[in-house]
């Protein structure tokens, strides 16, 4: 998801539940040029957001959700964004899962957002079993290095949407075939591993310009 600080990426986050990051993105380039803090926000009114992300599912809640929270952040907050989960949970349209989002990628904290393709990948890997998120959540944290912390979260997602998908795993594909644990795959012969780029170090989001997606 693309943003230039922590507000816009968690307004980012917020905009992206049933709702592709591309089509998010699409929608927020314009947004936050017009409005990339809270008060910005907040002075461009509902209907404004509204008109920047209509073409995203769920648009008329999220812009309500996109003002209060930003009233919210001004209220409680001085205008920034909190680096506690006990208060982003608080804020409207937040959950967990979009606070350890925000927590990970702007502050650089070990967490682990865990969606569905997560908690499938989770249990049917025999990585960190659990019936809810939490629980995976959890396990997981247990077992990622440190290192890794700040992408397994996208490394996971990627695997379970494109490689370990929910009715038709691609086995064939997959890297870690030999160590997985499902009943349902089809082959223990690892996919060869092809090169990837650095890692990028941990930095807060505030010391950043640019984009990340």
């Amino acid at each position: 998801l693309e943003h230039v600080n922590a507000f816009t990426l968690l307004v980012a986050v917020v905009l992206s539940a049933q709702a592709t990051d591309a089509g998010v993105n699409k929608a927020t380039r314009a947004l936050f040029k017009a409005a990339d803090t809270p008060h910005k926000m907040l002075a461009l009114g509902e209907a404004r957001v509204g008109e920047y992300i209509r073409t995203i599912g769920l648009w008329r809640n999220k812009a309500k959700n996109v003002i209060a929270l930003s009233e919210a952040l001004i209220r409680d907050h001085g205008g920034e964004v909190p680096d506690s989960r006990d208060e982003l949970v608080k804020l409207p349209g937040v959950g967990r899962k979009t606070a350890n989002v925000v927590l990970n990628m702007a502050f650089g904290q070990h967490t682990v957002a865990v969606d569905t393709h997560i908690l499938r990948i989770g249990n049917r890997l025999g990585l960190a079993p659990g019936k809810t998120p939490e629980q995976v959540e959890q396990g997981l944290l247990k077992i990622i290095p440190d290192e890794y912390m700040r992408h397994a979260h996208h490394w996971l997602i990627l695997h379970g949407r494109y490689v370990c998908k929910a009715r038709k795993p691609d086995c064939p594909a997959c890297v870690i075939a030999d160590i997985c644990k499902a009943e349902v795959k089809t082959t223990d012969v690892p996919a060869p591993l092809v090169p990837i780029a650095p890692l990028d170090p941990v930095e807060e989001i505030q010391d950043r310009s640019g984009t990340t997606g």
